[in-house]
């Protein structure tokens, strides 16, 4: 059965909006816990968040719902997405929760969920909720109603073990380090992380209101923090996004280092060292071909799966890889974390920049890419552009003409009204026209 209310990353909306509403949530959080209850003994969750303002009802309709279900609650506070799958895993809690819209406005929120094992809850799980939900009111008797902690030093956990994620023989003194943590999760663990391990950092988006996460800054809107590095003469910049799961990394000139940068510098070094688990990285069909053909030529595999991180982690999970994740920022290093974890990537590319005694724009450059374009048009909400005949056609002489030497991928986005539009091609010109072409035959139907 299809799921109604769970989309690639859990459940998003706009906040107070159905079905982000309290009402809803309550609802949703009864038959979550039911699930859970049903399967484990412990009836534990723990409730993390980012600091946005509809965070507060959201966790408090969390809360009534876990605990009328009959789970105990441990509420954390504001934490990064990482820090919470961590939480769940270390505490043996049947279930953790994220309440974040990730690199959304302020306006947005979302529910993110994972298991005890720390894993986000697969599609089948989520079709099981569902159908829980639509059987009406699943609350325990009084008697065995849940109770509620508030977890004080859930932030010192995180701080302590991503520190533990750098090698001891590294220090961070005489590195410069822009940090940006865009308003959200990590706007407090993640400076303290750096300056305990010697950095010298310089912040951005450190003083969350509930409304200005991610706005004009984090891995989204890198530019004050690149004006920042240039400014202070930082070796590097680090922006993170609202929940802390995505780095964008700056090098020296303030120039933006995406994903495969990053994930072909990390790939490249735990290959030589033997540490890449069966020699491959697990990526999106977003991750550019300048990627595919450096991995190639040392030896090492590609794996491409779906976009989204929750595929990313499934295959690496069914293949047993350790290192995978997405352009956009999105790198899961499941040595460390079951997640994305924007810190803990950050780190292992300050202690190989701090190591190797290179630039970050040579150490940050590790191909070339191949040019790549990518279009978000919008559509109508209940239209399907992609099945009109004219838009199929256009995507097929798209094919055509690109040929072997270039990749077309056209995706609905999981998240908002629009369809995607990705091409690549070593020919730029003929790049720009075949993505034009399709993006306008969708247009004419939005």
């Amino acid at each position: 059965m299809a799921r109604e209310y769970f989309g690639t990353d859990g459940i998003r909306g706009l906040a107070n909006v159905d079905p982000m509403t309290a009402p809803f949530i309550v609802k949703l959080a009864t038959a979550v816990g039911q699930y859970f209850i049903r399967d484990h003994k412990t009836h534990r969750v723990v409730i993390g968040k980012d600091t946005r303002r509809s965070g507060y009802m959201l966790e408090n309709a969390l809360t009534a719902g876990f605990t009328s279900a009959g789970m105990d609650v441990f509420a954390l506070g504001p934490m990064p997405t990482p820090a919470v799958s961590l939480l769940t895993h270390s505490m043996r809690a049947d279930l953790g929760v994220m309440i974040s819209a990730s690199h959304n406005p302020h306006h947005d929120n979302g529910i993110k969920f994972f298991g005890p094992d720390g894993y986000k809850l697969s599609d089948r799980a989520e079709e099981e909720i569902e159908e829980i939900l639509r059987n009406g009111d699943l609350s325990v008797s009084s008697d065995r109603i849940g109770r509620v902690t508030r977890l004080n030093d859930s932030s010192g956990r995180y701080v302590e073990y991503a520190k533990t994620t750098v090698p001891d023989r590294v220090r961070l003194n005489g590195l410069k380090v822009v940090l940006d943590c865009a308003n959200g999760a990590a706007y407090k663990a993640a400076p303290e992380v750096l300056w305990e391990l010697g950095a010298e950092v310089h912040t951005l988006g450190v003083a969350p209101n509930g409304y200005n996460i991610n706005a004009d800054c984090g891995s989204t809107a890198p530019e004050a923090a690149a004006q920042l590095v240039r400014d202070t003469g930082a070796d590097i910049g680090i922006c993170l996004d609202g929940d802390a799961d995505r780095i964008i990394v700056l090098d020296e000139t303030g120039a933006v280092v995406d994903g495969d940068q990053i994930m072909a510098l990390l790939a490249a070094r735990w290959s030589e060292a033997g540490r890449l688990a069966h020699n491959t990285l697990v990526a999106t069909a977003m991750s550019n071909l300048g990627l595919e053909r450096f991995l190639d030529a040392r030896g090492i595999a590609l794996e491409r799966t779906a976009v989204g991180d929750r595929y990313v982690v499934e295959r690496m999970r069914a293949g047993d890889f350790n290192m995978g994740g997405e352009q956009s920022g999105h790198i899961v290093l499941t040595d460390y974390a079951t997640t994305g974890d924007g810190l803990v990537a950050g780190l292992q590319v300050l202690a190989i920049l701090k190591e190797s005694g290179d630039k970050a724009s040579a150490l940050l450059r590790q191909f070339d890419r191949v040019p790549q374009i990518l279009n978000n048009v919008r559509y109508q909400a209940g239209s399907d552009p992609l099945n009109r005949a004219s838009v199929e056609a256009a995507i097929a002489e798209g094919r055509t003409r690109l040929g072997t030497g270039g990749r077309l991928l056209i995706r609905k986005s999981g998240t908002e009204p629009l369809i995607r539009v990705m091409g690549e091609s070593d020919d730029e010109t003929l790049l720009n026209q075949v993505v034009g072409d399709i993006s306008q035959a969708i247009a004419e139907f939005a």
